[in-house]
């Protein structure tokens, strides 16, 4: 499995010659690697309905003819766009040609704002896990911190998991300090930090303290990947 952190929240995750992009927030974001037009993807997976998630999903989910696969109510609003798409729920899991997911909770809120600022119900907000060549990436989602992530962890294999630290819309870096020590995944990556100055950590640091009570995490810059 390679993962490749595109920015914000975003990564492309490929396996076995298959390829797919979560929460791709590309337009609009400073510190985005790649443009929407040159993504290439099986799938587009949404954790939940803000515009720093489901920025570029239609474009590229349009230009690759693949779906987008969220929870019901983000699913309606893009099929209505005209996007092919798969409608889940919290709890839920499918396998599909490039791998399975299963849906997680995750504290937060979730809605979509058209372009005359009306807010539309986005549904539950979720995390995901990933199943792709054999490896298993937890993407938690904007969530706070709760005390079913140990659950979480305890059920599951996890390889790598995403963990947000920027505080103020979601955990902060203490709390993700937490989350990692409970879910346990073998690396964690921190996100959802410095795009804007509101969230702005350090995520070195936050690697730095992570691996002190040893765990591995590592500091994706925009662009770069890892392997497991």
């Amino acid at each position: 499995m390679k993962i490749t952190y595109i920015g914000h929240s975003g990564f492309v995750v490929e396996a076995d010659g298959h390829r797919v992009v979560i929460d791709p927030f590309l337009t609009g974001n400073p510190l985005a690697a790649v443009k929407a037009e040159d993504v290439k993807a099986d799938a587009v997976l949404l954790t939940h309905g803000h515009s720093d998630h489901i920025g570029d999903a239609l474009p590229i989910a349009l230009a690759n003819g693949c779906p987008i696969i969220s929870n019901f109510e983000i699913a309606a609003y893009f099929s209505a766009k005209g996007a092919e798409t798969v409608g889940m729920n919290t709890g839920g899991s499918c396998a599909f040609e490039w791998g399975s997911i299963k849906w997680t909770q995750a504290f937060h809120s979730s809605s979509i704002q058209t372009e005359d600022g009306t807010l539309i119900y986005g549904g539950q907000p979720s995390g995901l896990l990933l199943t792709m060549g054999g490896r298993t990436f937890y993407h938690t989602g904007d969530t706070a911190l709760f005390s079913d992530l140990k659950m979480i962890g305890d059920r599951h294999a996890i390889d790598v998991c995403a963990l947000p630290i920027g505080d103020f819309y979601t955990m902060g870096p203490d709390d993700a300090l937490q989350a990692a020590e409970w879910v346990h995944a073998k690396l964690s990556i921190p996100i959802h930090h410095s795009t804007f100055p509101g969230i702005k950590q350090d995520a070195l640091a936050w690697v730095e303290r992570l691996e002190s009570i040893g765990l591995r995490g590592i500091a994706l810059q925009p662009g770069q990947s890892t392997e497991v």
